[in-house]
């Protein structure tokens, strides 16, 4: 129920906007269970926040798990939710670029095996400090196990070395 708005005061949330609020948190809470222990760790909360957390993050019982999760929402409410929004969001960045990374590293050993010659050169045009000696023996040693069906060492081999040069 509402309570009464009296006069010059902002009207109180309605029974939807708290709903939506107490989502909110909890989604939070959950993103920041998830999340890696160092960014926990970075963040500065209250140390029963912090204790929280970790038992929430050792139960594997779902009905235990869930009402952790609901109880670290819980404490989550009183503090300001955008610090830990930033830092969730930050590592969400950083994991976004290191796939982007990885899958061009991907692509570039597949062209570089593919198409032999015409991606070295054009690896080594977007890459001028890279070693085009280097490249062209992992290329062929790449090439040549997989004409002969071999294992993917000399591939990975290619895909390490190319994600170095980026």
């Amino acid at each position: 129920m509402r309570r009464r708005q009296l006069p010059g005061e902002p009207p109180p949330p309605t029974k939807s906007e708290l709903k939506r609020q107490a989502r909110s948190t909890q989604d939070l809470a959950n993103r920041l269970i998830d999340a890696p222990a160092e960014i926990v760790a970075g963040l500065e909360l209250p140390e029963k926040l912090a204790d929280a957390l970790e038992l929430a993050r050792r139960i594997t019982r779902h009905g235990a798990a869930l009402r952790q999760r609901q109880f670290v929402a819980k404490l989550m409410r009183g503090l300001n939710p955008e610090p830990i929004q930033l830092a969730l969001e930050a590592d969400a960045q950083a994991s976004r670029r290191q796939a982007v990374r990885f899958r061009r590293a991907e692509r570039w050993r597949d062209r570089l095996i593919a198409d032999r010659e015409a991606a070295i050169e054009r690896f080594i045009a977007e890459f001028p400090a890279a070693d085009a000696a280097a490249l062209e023996t992992l290329v062929a040693a790449a090439v040549a196990e997989l004409a002969a069906a071999k294992p993917a060492g000399a591939g990975r081999a290619l895909f390490r070395w190319v994600q170095k040069q980026f």
